[in-house]
């Protein structure tokens, strides 16, 4: 209840101070232009991230960078339609896509303070697979046969190293 006392009253002191600098008509009639430029903003915008969103999803990779824009895009509407200079500039700010980019890092980076497990969730979205096979047997006890094909260690696997594309990792593991 004390921050929307604290909002109202930051509301009033910015309308008046904007009165008493453009006067009421001028005053109104930029809160109304804000409103109309920050809702086709919001739609526009809108429309950017749902497409991104679509776009990751169809690609197959965690889109949260999209839904964190699609969120600030959302806020950035709902301040745009609370009366009030300061809202308005807010919206107008959240909807415009540099200072949302910075919006969303520090969002990100407040949810992973709170919550660790978003960090590691976030980092192994972009990690890379590494596709193996179970066998069962021996564990790290030694008593497992080398297969075959294993290379000792230091040796390079043959085509292991391409120029331009991640080193491949080949192998099994032993449960045990």
């Amino acid at each position: 209840m004390r921050l929307f006392g604290l909002y109202v009253v930051v509301e009033l002191v910015a309308l008046v101070a904007v009165v008493s600098w453009l006067g009421f008509g001028w005053t109104l009639l930029l809160l109304m232009a804000g409103a109309v430029v920050g809702m086709w903003l919001v739609r526009r915008e809108g429309a950017r991230a749902s497409l991104a969103m679509a776009e990751a999803v169809r690609d197959g990779r965690a889109a949260h960078a999209e839904v964190t824009d699609g969120a600030l895009v959302g806020l950035a509407g709902l301040l745009i339609l609370v009366p009030g200079v300061v809202s308005d500039v807010l919206g107008l700010l959240l909807v415009l896509p540099p200072t949302r980019a910075l919006a969303r890092r520090w969002l990100v980076r407040e949810a992973e303070r709170r919550a660790p497990v978003l960090r590691t969730a976030r980092i192994r979205d972009g990690g890379v697979v590494i596709d193996g096979e179970v066998v069962p047997g021996a564990g790290p006890s030694g008593s497992a046969t080398r297969w075959p094909d294993q290379q000792r260690p230091g040796q390079q696997w043959p085509g292991q190293q391409r120029p331009g594309q991640p080193p491949i990792i080949e192998g099994r593991i032993v449960e045990g």
